[in-house]
């Protein structure tokens, strides 16, 4: 997993909650779609742990839980160790892509805000990755960029999505700068190009749980 998709230390424990429309209920849900399927004192695999604020709130609501996080940042994962606190008997790090997870079988998992830095071809191998290490029946919770990529609404998505994370009063030319930016450097695919890659990669009774302006979250299944 390329390291494109690390935040740069504290500063990104503020992006999420006034990037994302919902972040402040988004925990809750990935908990109780978990709990129906990971048992009282489950594994589970969270890529791309960020600043660890989905580990704390997972290990918050899961006291049984234990948590591998994946992250290629150094930096990252020693902020994900500080955030964690009391948790971290419960909750191993491990620096690097996919590959740098265990490779034993988990009974959920999690990748948030992270395959719009990713291109089609790596986000298939972590994929695959992860099925690998999710036993059979096992959830994995998906949620990053996902709209239309036919004209006029690709368009009419970038805006928009540049517009939600801009404070008020953004100068045009910032605006505008954002918006060549999400359009040039993130993959974005459609909708139904990412339920497909589940599916390809070995995931069934797939089902969208999150829809807030641009982003899109899923829940598949392991087969």
């Amino acid at each position: 997993m390329k390291n494109t998709f690390a935040g740069h230390g504290r500063g990104y424990l503020d992006g999420p909650p006034r990037q994302v429309p919902g972040f402040a209920s988004l925990h809750r849900m990935i908990e109780m779609l978990l709990a129906e399927r990971v048992p009282p004192e489950g594994r589970v695999l969270v890529l791309g742990a960020g600043g660890g604020m989905e580990l704390k709130a997972l290990a918050d609501a899961q006291p049984g839980w234990t948590f591998d996080g994946v992250d290629p940042s150094a930096d990252m994962l020693a902020l994900a160790a500080e955030t964690v606190g009391s948790h971290a008997d419960r909750v191993h790090l491990h620096q690097g892509g996919i590959e740098a997870a265990p490779k034993g079988q988990f009974d959920g998992a999690t990748c948030l805000l992270v395959f719009h830095f990713i291109d089609r071809a790596e986000r298939a191998r972590i994929l695959s990755g992860l099925r690998q290490r999710l036993r059979p029946g096992a959830p994995l919770l998906l949620m990053h960029i996902s709209f239309p990529q036919t004209e006029p609404e690709r368009s009419q998505w970038i805006a928009r999505h540049a517009a939600y994370g801009a404070p008020s009063g953004t100068n045009p030319t910032l605006l505008a700068a954002a918006r060549e930016a999400i359009g040039t450097r993130l993959t974005i695919l459609s909708p139904d190009e990412d339920e497909a890659m589940l599916a390809d990669a070995g995931f069934e009774q797939i089902s969208l749980f999150f829809a807030g302006m641009s982003f899109r979250g899923w829940v598949g299944h392991a087969v």
